[in-house]
């Protein structure tokens, strides 16, 4: 478990701010992130049943969880996809080529990748065509 400096921080690094809506899939228990989250854009992260646009996508995604199609869905314009997976040598663990190669499908382009906790890497793709940068 990470602490909530380290949430605090990796939130911040995942872009995150004030106002945000934030979409998350595949929940994986992180309940520091989630608070780091939701204390950064003051609002409640919302789960896979909601249905209008959002700022970002952060799904926890492993080895044979279906595709990243879902977490594209009602993804804002110049939104932002967080693709966290578990690091190289764990159990579930997807190759970095596989996302990239997967969000090329669904029209998207993987921009960095960060490290969260321990045994997490969050790698970020925004849609082919946007800016990397958010203001």
């Amino acid at each position: 478990m990470t602490s909530t400096t380290d949430t605090s921080d990796l939130a911040a690094r995942l872009g995150l701010k004030q106002g945000l809506v934030v979409q998350e899939f595949g929940h994986d228990g992180d309940d520091d992130l989630h608070a780091a989250i939701e204390r950064i854009t003051g609002k409640d992260l919302v789960g896979e049943d909601h249905d209008d646009v959002v700022d970002v996508a952060l799904l926890w995604f492993r080895d044979g969880d279906g595709d990243l199609a879902e977490a594209r869905g009602m993804l804002a314009d110049e939104g932002a996809v967080w693709v966290l997976t578990p690091k190289a040598g764990l159990g579930e663990h997807v190759d970095p080529g596989d996302i990239e190669a997967t969000a090329t499908t669904f029209g998207l382009t993987r921009t960095t990748t960060v490290g969260t906790a321990s045994d997490w890497a969050a790698t970020r793709l925004i849609a082919a065509g946007t800016t990397e940068a958010r203001d």
